[in-house]
């Protein structure tokens, strides 16, 4: 999960981005920013590369990289977002035999 407390901030860095990128062309220029202005997950997209993140894993090589993105309401109180519980009970006996 990502938080984007000023989305102004992450739209404008995105955008200067795409402005100093010397060899997109024109009419992809145009598209780009358009989607950077329209959607955060986009402006992330720009500024994100997905191999940039696993590079220097010993043994990752990336095949293929996609984004998704979903507004939600964070409620830290809320027992959805403990991320510290497990998603399903583990029992080491059964699971190990």
């Amino acid at each position: 999960m990502l938080e984007v407390p000023d989305p102004r901030a992450l739209t404008g860095a995105a955008l200067a981005h795409i402005k100093a990128d010397e060899f997109m062309p024109d009419e992809e220029r145009g598209h780009a920013e358009s989607a950077v202005r329209e959607d955060e997950s986009e402006a992330l997209a720009y500024l994100v590369d997905p191999t940039d993140l696993v590079a220097e894993i010993p043994g990752v090589e990336l095949a293929q990289a996609s984004w998704s993105s979903e507004p939600v309401e964070y409620d830290p109180e809320s027992m959805e977002w403990d991320l510290d519980e497990e998603d399903g009970a583990f029992d080491e006996e059964t699971d190990n035999a």
